[in-house]
């Protein structure tokens, strides 16, 4: 039997639809009032030129496909950061600095890891372009975590990195062999106190300098006896007070998959799940570089999160529809969409409140529960 649909590929149908589209809205409304405007890059781009701006490798994740008008090989976008970071490096390079912009739209994988095997994914967030200060990563923090719970989002978590860690204290007070900082950065991510050892034994309280915020950013700063770190400890000391209790913190320092082109600073969200299941990652961000045609290079700040990752960790919604008997007058049903109400009207007399999946029903000039 021929699969409905292709492989990494799915339809969402109603309740859940509506669902994610209203806490899509949620979140660029929280965006809107912080002044982030909306920008919709287009589905498709140069191959070359979007390759250009995607990290290391990440056109690999992309489908290409030639032209057949012009013969150019072009590419179906696998993130939109990086479109957004075009159009503020070019469209919008006259515009006074910061720009703040928000996005939302859908990104397409060549292929898909075994364990998240959806192609297709809902990409939406905020990016500030021509900052990496605090203060710039302590409104995106801001933003994302009032985006979260005006979508809905309950039992918010953030865990911070230092994603140019390892660069920094192998360049100056813990000196490593270039060939060896690669490899050295892999396995402090994967905790591997035996390969650091082996490597640059001096770099083993790093792993310890993990958990809870409080605690890790103490033994991060026990660490640093010499205080190259000092002013990237302050700064996160800032963005924690700057959270405040909105948000639980936890701190791991060397944490580098999929933090590969942040600079000083990367975080990721996680929220509750629905029914107190587990929690799941529904978001990162971080600082990094935007690069502009002239090869110079601008500060940036932002945050992405995974829609379909929100809307699973949502309670399923309750529908609430109001059943319009067959002749209930056109003036009795606008007034109850004024006052909130969702009307299916019957078209037939056949049509019942059960087959219309229908909450209540109007009788008798009001709402009648259904049983």
């Amino acid at each position: 039997m021929t699969p409905l649909l292709p492989s990494g590929f799915g339809d969402r149908l109603p309740p859940h639809a509506d669902a994610a589209a209203a806490a899509e809205a949620r979140v660029l409304a929280v965006a809107a009032a912080y002044g982030y405007e909306r920008a919709d890059p287009p589905l498709v781009e140069f191959a070359d030129a979007l390759g250009a701006r995607l990290k290391a490798g990440g056109l690999r994740d992309a489908v290409r496909f030639v032209d057949p008008g012009s013969g150019a090989t072009l590419a179906i976008r696998p993130d939109l950061t990086a479109q957004i970071a075009r159009i503020a490096a070019t469209r919008m390079g006259h515009h006074p600095r910061p720009v703040r912009l928000s996005y939302a739209g859908s990104t397409l994988k060549l292929r898909a890891p075994a364990l998240a095997p959806a192609r297709e994914r809902r990409q939406l967030g905020c990016e500030l372009v021509g900052l990496d200060t605090v203060a710039a990563a302590a409104e995106v923090l801001s933003v994302a975590t009032e985006a979260l719970v005006a979508a809905g989002a309950a039992g918010l978590s953030i865990d911070l990195t230092l994603p140019d860690l390892v660069d920094t204290l192998a360049a100056g007070p813990l000196p490593v062999a270039p060939e060896q900082v690669a490899a050295l950065t892999d396995r402090l991510d994967a905790k591997d106190a035996g390969a650091v050892a082996a490597i640059a034994p001096a770099y083993l309280p790093l792993i310890e300098a993990a958990g809870p915020f409080a605690a890790a950013l103490a033994r991060l700063r026990a660490f640093d006896g010499g205080g190259v770190l000092a002013s990237r400890l302050a700064g996160l000391e800032k963005l924690a007070a700057a959270v405040g209790d909105r948000a639980q913190l936890t701190l791991d320092p060397t944490e580098r998959h999929g933090f590969e082109y942040q600079s000083w600073l990367g975080f990721s969200l996680f929220v509750a799940g629905a029914e107190g299941r587990w929690g799941a990652e529904v978001g990162r961000g971080g600082t990094y570089t935007v690069m502009h045609e002239n090869g110079a290079e601008e500060a940036a700040t932002g945050f992405s999160l995974f829609a379909d990752a929100l809307a699973a960790t949502a309670a399923t919604p309750e529908r609430r529809r109001l059943f319009l008997p067959l002749g209930t007058p056109a003036g009795d049903g606008a007034r109850l969409r004024a006052e909130g109400w969702v009307t299916v009207a019957a078209l037939e007399a056949t049509d019942t409140p059960e087959a219309q999946l229908c909450t209540h029903c109007w009788e008798n000039g009001q709402a009648q529960a259904l049983g």
